[in-house]
């Protein structure tokens, strides 16, 4: 596809994907760990300032929508961690939610990872 084949060439960032799964102790109980599913895959950021209508002061709050672009061809679970290397940058950040799926790719919306739920 070469709206596929194009898009993915503005990829310029890599994403690391890492579950929290649980596992059996050699003692028999449950315990969790960090699990890495998906390493080095491209995809790219892409971040949109909102104004929310709600006021805070003389000033409307301001928010941050950061938007993953990446392959359809991967599964990211909702919830997982994602490490971000883009411009130099690494952040670590949570998908959200179920992503918007498309032939040529998936948006997933990112919230900053605060730790594990």
């Amino acid at each position: 596809m070469i709206v596929r084949a194009t898009l993915e060439r503005t990829y310029d960032g890599v994403c690391t994907v890492i579950e929290y799964q649980s596992y059996k102790k050699p003692n028999k109980s449950t315990g969790q760990s960090e699990v890495p599913v998906l390493n080095n895959q491209p995809c790219r950021l892409s971040f949109t300032t909102v104004k929310n209508n709600e006021q805070m002061g003389n000033s409307a709050k301001v928010q941050q929508v950061v938007k993953l672009f990446i392959s359809p061809d991967v599964r990211i679970k909702p919830g997982s961690k994602i490490t971000v290397t883009q411009s130099g940058v690494t952040n670590e950040y949570q998908s959200s939610g179920e992503p918007a799926m498309y032939d040529t790719h998936q948006e997933i919306v990112l919230e900053l990872f605060k730790g594990w739920a």
